[in-house]
């Protein structure tokens, strides 16, 4: 990482805009940030940190006094930090929160904070993040380093300096777990403590689950006196026993059980079978005592119905006088039935006389009215023959009258005739007049239609030119949509640049890894070609009493291996990097033919041109049809023209029809006069004529259906009196009695055959019965009965015990089997817990680990002797070779946890010291040795970044002029490979030294300005 800008406005002393140029100091490697105390020196480096993090570490646990104490409330605050990785060179610009004045109503409101993060791409500043998440996930990818690293690999900050010397190891922990993200093997040796706890629970639930059925069987054995020799006396300590001797009583107990079920079951099988036999015997006397009743019953029975034998006799007579009257039935019911014919018809003939004398007595008083058809007199009723002759002459007569009747009966139509005929005519005039009217207003419609056609036709010839606009907007939206697509693309370009660039940094840290533990191998390469005897290739000398050991073998095949993956990755970061140039350009150019329109906006404007086309187009149609219209119209003018012309023609026509009706009018009105005689209208006088018609025929009918009845009543009496004299009755009224209803007739037929029956059937169970010679006295069942519920109490009793005995032992054998798999899954469970305490046990530190030293502390450890190792490579030369750092894993007092300790070896006294018993110079030199070598593991572990420029704020003023030389020395071997070291001194001795300088004064009114 190089920083190349730095802009700072409104921030810690700084009121106005200070910049400064990084790349200024390129060449000199090494430059001073200078000025007196409190002018801002370390406020410069808090920007970076704010800037990048949006955090100042110098306020950690207090008031973040980021904004500038000089500011007016109008004064902007805003850091912007220009820098460049691997991943490309970029820009970010954050402003804290701070009270500015209000827009609207005056008084002060709260500026949020904010942040922008820019990438260069093609000599612009494109936009990357604007949201502080976003921003801050993106930075993690660029930067590759947290906060904590980047102070302790880039930012050596004032305060921080000698903090990893000098802190004891639970701080030197805390702060190693940060830079290295070793809190997840904390995480491993919970879960491990989670599970051991678990597994130990689970291990005490197993072995009280064993305990609890072992102890359930048992009780189940005393309860059930199953123990035998096994009994353990009253007061004896069953728990003392071992679970395994405890099973094996509890299984010789099972057995005793299991004999006991069979004998159990024996017993059941005897009992049942004397229960049956009884039950038979029950059975048998049960059967022999009810054919005794059956029998007794029978006999009973025989008697009540011999008793019933009279009436029976009886009963049978009565059927067969009631089956002789039955024959002579229909002969009376006909002569009865003839004899109320012949009455009926002698008083309807009679009603018939009356009524034809009061027809004549009436039509005599109005003779006046109407008179006979043929001139002479109605008859006098006493024969039918004349009776019908006259009706005959009446009707013929009548036969003139209907047709004048029926012309009666059409004078409403023909009135409504010659009414509809005059509506016709008038109607007929009415429409002739309209469309007269209609054709008058023709003119005057075509001329304002002509108008509409024009007027739609010049709207009708923009077509064209809104098919062009309608195809500029549709190419600007494709542009659009592919410009939308092209950025989504390039955002997975950038991604993929920044994947590739992370991979590249990953190949280029193993390399160098490979080529440090390659060199670091040499030793030990050199010590296994070594033969005893021979001369040592490097020294020359023929003994080799202690040859390094080859530890960390690294071959050569395995650097170039290295090499060739990192020069491949770094292919892969230039491919890809033409990728995301070729898809920019690309943007570009979709940009330039949307023509800085979004996918929206030009989805608007083709919306607009495509409505306003289709208005045209629309214009078109609605011009053809104005000209169809107006073809129409013209149509329209003929049609009237020809409808008047029919119109008359019909017109001339309604008029001869209205006469005609008026002429059948008339007609039919003189008919209806003619024929009326003495009524009111003809249809009276029909009917007076059908009346006296119908009493004619009436009286003429009952004449002759009087006489044919008389004639069949003489007949059937003649019949009846004919089978009386056949039949065993003297009268009618004899055989009348005798008579009886089929349901009558039915009772009796089935009382004498149920008689018949019955008597039948008991004679037969009574024969039976008889034929058993079953003993007269009952037998008594009470013996039979008190054997058997005897014998099936006895039976009850040994189903249950039987089943007891099952039941208990199959629950022993349940309690035994469930007991010895659980104590076989405890076993086993067992020996897995045992591994599974050891291994927490040795992840937690404890047990047999004498260092008490945990995972997460020996990864550390291992990460601090690679730290010292890469510090004492520089403090061996800034003490002249008098100091060197260890690191120890001594045991802490009263059982802290060890292996984070560092001491310091002094040369001249051979012997190992604290840190705390430096001098303040050699404190100061041990640290900067010690926190470059943690930069160069920390850089090494994020990823292999390159580290281009470095900041060192702390006490070289407590140096002496020759340590300060040999400091000075060691930061220009920083600044090999192009590195940039920026150092913040007041110290007059390193002004005179460093010429590359940035000052930082005050001003007279008090806030501070930089001066490069």
């Amino acid at each position: 990482m190089r920083l190349h800008r730095l802009e700072i406005e409104g921030f810690g002393p700084f009121l106005r805009r200070q910049t400064i140029d990084f790349d200024a100091f390129a060449d000199d490697g090494v430059f001073l940030i200078g000025g007196r105390t409190g002018a801002g020196k370390s406020s410069i480096l808090d920007a970076v940190c704010f800037g990048l993090y949006g955090n100042v570490p110098r306020y950690e646990g207090g008031e973040k006094r980021l904004r500038s104490d000089h500011c007016e409330p109008a004064d902007p605050t805003e850091v912007v930090v220009e820098f460049s990785t691997v991943a490309g060179r970029f820009r970010v610009t954050r402003s804290p929160e701070y009270q500015r004045p209000a827009k609207r109503g005056g008084g002060l409101t709260k500026q949020a904070s904010s942040v922008a993060l820019e990438e260069l791409v093609g000599g612009a500043w494109i936009g990357r993040a604007a949201r502080e998440v976003d921003v801050a996930h993106a930075l993690d990818e660029i930067l590759q380093l947290n906060l904590q690293q980047f102070l302790q690999v880039i930012l050596l900050a004032q305060g921080r300096f000698a903090r990893f010397l000098l802190a004891d190891s639970r701080e030197r922990q805390s702060l190693l777990r940060r830079l290295f993200g070793t809190g997840r093997f904390e995480d491993y040796q919970a879960r491990f403590d989670e599970r051991r706890r678990a597994s130990e629970q689970a291990l005490g639930a197993g072995r009280a689950a064993v305990l609890a059925r072992i102890e359930d069987a048992e009780q189940l054995v005393a309860d059930h006196e199953l123990g035998g020799a096994d009994a353990v006396a009253e007061g004896g300590d069953v728990q003392g026993a071992s679970v395994e001797g405890r099973l094996e009583a509890l299984r010789r107990a099972g057995a005793r059980a299991d004999y006991r079920a069979e004998q159990r079951r024996q017993e059941r099988d005897i009992a049942e079978t004397a229960h049956r036999t009884a039950t038979a015997a029950l059975v048998v006397a049960r059967e022999e005592r009810q054919a005794q009743i059956e029998r007794d019953r029978a006999r009973s029975a025989l008697a009540a119905l011999d008793a019933e034998a009279p009436r029976i006799d009886a009963d049978r007579r009565t059927l067969e006088q009631a089956r002789t009257a039955e024959a002579l039935r229909h002969v009376l019911d006909a002569a009865e039935r003839a004899a109320a014919r012949a009455e009926a018809a002698e008083a309807q003939a009679a009603d018939a006389a009356v009524a034809w004398k009061a027809a004549s007595a009436e039509d005599a008083e109005s003779l006046d009215r109407s008179e006979a058809p043929d001139g002479s007199e109605a008859p006098d009723g006493s024969e039918a023959p004349a009776l019908r002759d006259w009706a005959a002459a009446l009707t013929r007569a009548s036969g003139a009258w209907q047709q004048a009747a029926d012309a009666e009966a059409r004078l409403g139509a023909l009135q409504e005739a010659v009414i509809a005929a005059q509506g016709d005519a008038e109607a007929v005039a009415a429409a002739r007049a309209a469309r007269e009217d209609e054709r008058a207003a023709l003119p005057a419609a075509l001329e304002a239609l002509r108008a509409e056609r024009d007027d739609l036709r010049r709207a009708a010839d923009r077509l064209t030119e809104r098919d062009a606009a309608v195809g500029l907007a549709t190419a600007r939206l494709t542009a659009a949509r592919e410009a939308a697509v092209l950025t989504e693309e390039r955002t997975a370009a950038v991604q993929t640049v920044a994947d590739r660039e992370r991979d590249a940094a990953e190949a280029f840290a193993r390399a160098a890894d490979l080529r440090r533990r390659r060199e670091a191998g040499i030793a030990g390469e050199l010590a296994a070609a070594l033969v005893p005897g021979e001369a040592c290739s490097v020294c020359g000398s023929t003994e080799h009493p202690s040859p390094a050991a080859l530890a960390d073998p690294v071959s050569a095949d395995d650097v170039a291996e290295a090499t060739e993956a990192r020069e491949h990755a770094a292919d892969r970061v230039r491919v890809a990097t033409a990728d995301l140039a070729a898809r920019d350009a690309a943007l570009a150019a979709a940009t330039a033919r949307a023509d800085g329109r979004t996918v929206d906006d030009a989805q608007a404007e083709l919306t607009a041109a495509s409505e306003e086309r289709a208005a045209s187009a629309a214009a078109g149609a609605a011009a053809a049809d104005a000209e169809q219209r107006l073809a129409a119209l013209r149509a329209q003018d003929d049609i009237l023209e020809a409808e008047i012309g029919a119109l008359a023609a019909r017109q001339a026509d309604t008029h001869e029809r209205l006469a005609l009706a008026r002429q059948a009018l008339a007609s039919a009105e003189e008919t209806v006069a003619s024929a009326r005689g003495g009524f009111e209208t003809v249809a009276e006088r029909l009917e007076h004529a059908s009346m006296r018609i119908a009493a004619a025929l009436a009286l003429a009918t009952s004449l002759e259906e009087r006489d044919a009845r008389a004639e069949t009543s003489a007949a059937a009496r003649a019949e009846r009196d004919e089978a009386l004299d056949a039949s065993p009755f003297d009268d009618t009224s004899a055989a009348r009695a005798a008579l009886r209803s089929p349901a009558d007739q039915a009772a009796l037929e089935e009382r004498i055959a149920v008689h018949a029956a019955e008597r039948t059937k008991e004679r037969a169970i009574l024969l039976e019965l008889e034929l058993r010679t079953l003993p007269d006295d009952p037998i008594d069942l009470a013996p039979c009965e008190t054997a058997e519920a005897a014998a099936r109490t006895a039976w009850t009793g040994a189903v249950d015990a039987a089943g007891r005995a099952d039941a208990i032992a199959a629950q022993l054998g349940s309690l035994l089997a469930a007991a010895t798999a659980a104590h076989t899954r405890g076993a086993a469970a067992a020996e897995e817990h045992e591994i599974l305490q050891q291994l927490a046990d040795t992840l937690a530190g404890r047990g047999a680990n004498a260092y008490r030293m945990n995972l997460e502390t020996f990864v550390l450890a291992a990460e601090l002797e690679e730290i010292v190792a890469s510090a004492n490579l520089r403090l061996a030369d800034m003490s002249s070779g008098r100091y060197r750092l260890q690191h120890s894993d001594a045991r802490a007092a009263r059982g802290a946890a060890s292996g984070l300790g560092i001491v310091v070896f002094d040369a001249f006294t051979g012997q190992t010291r604290p840190a705390q018993s430096l001098s303040g110079g050699e404190t100061f030199l041990g640290s900067l040795a010690l926190a470059l070598g943690l930069a160069e593991v920390v850089t090494a572990r994020a990823g292999g970044i390159q580290l281009d420029t470095l900041f060192i704020d702390e006490g070289f003023g407590s140096l002496d002029g020759e340590t300060l030389d040999v400091a000075m020395r060691t930061l220009d071997e920083l600044r090999a490979g192009g590195r940039t070291v920026g150092v913040i001194s007041h110290v007059e001795a390193m002004q005179e030294q460093i010429p590359a300088q940035i000052t930082v004064r005050t001003t007279p009114d008090g806030p501070s300005v930089i001066d490069a």
